[in-house]
């Protein structure tokens, strides 16, 4: 008896059994929880008299979509397409949204973030007050502002504001801007651009290389914007500018039902769409503009001080010694912002804007009442788009971070 519980205590003691123990308890409990829950489902779906499938997604969707790229992309009609076509639309609108927002934000919240950190009282000031009255109110209400207070005060449909007179143009439908419509021969022009890109990417490579090896400087910046710019543009005008780029068109005279902006003359983009893309940028870009003060902060002052006493300018020290020992530090929380704003954009319902949660598990799910697959199928494509934006990043981390010699 002695022995035996001699034996159960030495095992009990030894950290590598008591660690295997451990583990397998917890696989277990996963794997119980797991099954309770979808034994759990399944008898409740039971009593109910429902079933488990995706059949619904053949079925054609019987409502209207208001005009987005999603519906343009996937030529929606109604009775006509299903309510697959519904779930991509949704999809595009969604990631429409949150890749605009991303660029947007990242640009704005930069630029603020430097500008706290400015000598000028002016612009402290202008970005201490824009910072601390955007990331303080919430991001609906200030959803509700962008829709309600500025866009629905806008001139109706028989009226504009011009932004740029007969070219671009807004009113309470939307924002009127000339549409480009490739003709045949087009495609040269991209494969030029293309080929520019490549190029402008091995010319860094080499720059960089240059650099590191001789200390000389190349201006890649430059080179390469008047590449990307250049080359494509010469293939345009060489291949007969094959582009014809189509004007809004707005009649203050004539019958009344039929002034107004026309249709089918230029691109509108509607005002949901415009106000959620503002509300989630501005609101992203106060919380990164945090972030990248932070990491310029962490600097050491000592790298300014050794690239003045170098004889560098003060823009050449922000964005050749100060940036890129920063981005070490910004990079990390700044994708946290990126994720955010993502799953942020699902705020849309409230105003009716057809991304995935409103027009997927929100009026298609009242329609066909398949609620664990849609909620199954909406939930999956947030983690694709978070992981996806969480490989790139980690990507782009990994290429910036400080490396040991």
């Amino acid at each position: 008896m002695n022995s035996d519980k001699s034996l159960l205590l030495k095992y009990l003691y030894d950290t590598r059994t008591r660690s295997i123990i451990f583990q397998v308890l917890l696989i277990l409990s996963l794997v119980f929880g797991f099954w309770w829950i979808v034994d759990n489902t399944a008898v409740n779906l039971q009593a109910q008299n429902k079933s488990v499938g995706f059949g619904f997604l053949t079925q054609t969707a019987g409502f209207a979509i208001s005009d987005t790229l999603g519906t343009w992309l996937f030529d929606y009609e109604v009775g006509t397409s299903t309510y697959l076509d519904v779930y991509f639309i949704g999809i595009a609108n969604t990631f429409l949204v949150a890749f605009l927002g991303i660029i947007f934000a990242t640009i704005l919240g930069f630029t603020f973030g430097i500008m706290r950190l400015s000598q000028n009282f002016v612009f402290r000031a202008f970005s201490t007050v824009y910072i601390e009255l955007t990331r303080n109110i919430p991001l609906l209400v200030q959803l509700f502002f962008w829709y309600f207070a500025v866009l629905r005060s806008l001139p109706n449909a028989r009226g504009k504001v011009d932004i740029i007179p007969d070219v671009i143009g807004i009113n309470i439908v939307g924002l009127y801007l000339p549409s480009a419509i490739p003709q045949d021969g087009f495609s040269l022009t991209m494969w030029a651009f293309a080929i520019a890109v490549v190029i402008t990417f091995f010319m860094n490579r080499w720059a960089t290389k240059r650099q590191q090896e001789t200390g000389r400087i190349f201006p890649a910046f430059w080179a390469g914007l008047g590449l990307l710019i250049g080359l494509p543009l010469i293939v345009f005008l060489v291949s007969g500018s094959p582009l014809v780029v189509e004007y809004p068109e707005f009649k203050e005279t004539g019958p009344i039902l039929k002034r107004g902006f026309q249709k089918g003359a230029g691109m509108v983009l509607v005002p949901e769409m415009l106000a959620v893309w503002l509300s989630l940028s501005l609101y992203t870009a106060a919380f990164i503009a945090e972030i990248v003060r932070a990491g310029i902060m962490a600097v050491n002052k000592g790298q300014t001080e050794a690239s003045l006493a170098l004889g560098l300018k003060p823009n050449p020290i922000l964005r050749l010694v100060i940036i890129p020992q920063a981005m070490r530090v910004i990079i990390p929380p700044l994708t946290s912002q990126y994720l955010n704003l993502t799953k942020n954009s699902s705020l849309a319902i409230a105003i009716a804007y057809p991304e995935l949660v409103s027009v997927f598990a929100g009026t298609a799910l009242n329609q066909v009442g398949k609620e664990i697959e849609m909620i199954f199928m909406m939930m999956s494509v947030y983690l694709t788009f978070s992981i996806l934006t969480s490989i790139f990043m980690n990507w782009f981390n990994a290429r910036v971070k400080l490396v040991e010699r």
